[in-house]
């Protein structure tokens, strides 16, 4: 038996990459407001524990439990390359002078993100499952 409901999962994780990406957005409109910078920046933070609760079980639910240790721990790898990207942005804001194009790109990315656990995780992993049963 699955460890969570896989399609709970996915479609939590769908709203928490979605929600992430609108607040992101709203953030980048409405940030220059004292009080939606603090509530903004807490929906924004609030959506970032989605990558320890759900990417975990997902990756448990698909893949197993055989070696669930050492594909959490490629999980945790990929989260700490992904912060090589902070230099970009970095170079992105000093180069332009604003930081326009890195809450943009933040935003697009998590609506990507969203937009790939409907459109390629859910077809690839009902694949993988079904292959696996047979």
């Amino acid at each position: 038996m699955a460890s969570c409901d896989a399609s709970a999962a996915r479609a939590w994780a769908v709203c928490a990459f979605g929600f992430e990406g609108v607040g992101i957005f709203a953030l980048y409109y409405f940030g220059h407001d004292p009080v939606m910078f603090v509530i903004l920046s807490g929906m924004i933070f609030f959506a970032w524990g989605e990558i320890y609760s759900l990417f975990p079980s997902t990756c448990t639910d698909t893949f197993g439990t055989k070696y669930a240790a050492t594909n959490a721990g490629l999980l945790y790898t990929a989260k700490g390359t992904a912060a090589l990207l902070v230099p970009l942005a970095s170079w992105l804001q000093q180069s332009s002078g604003s930081w326009d194009g890195v809450f943009i790109a933040a935003g697009v990315a998590n609506i990507l993100a969203s937009l790939l656990a409907i459109v390629v995780l859910k077809p690839w992993r009902s694949a993988m499952i079904a292959s696996l049963r047979r």
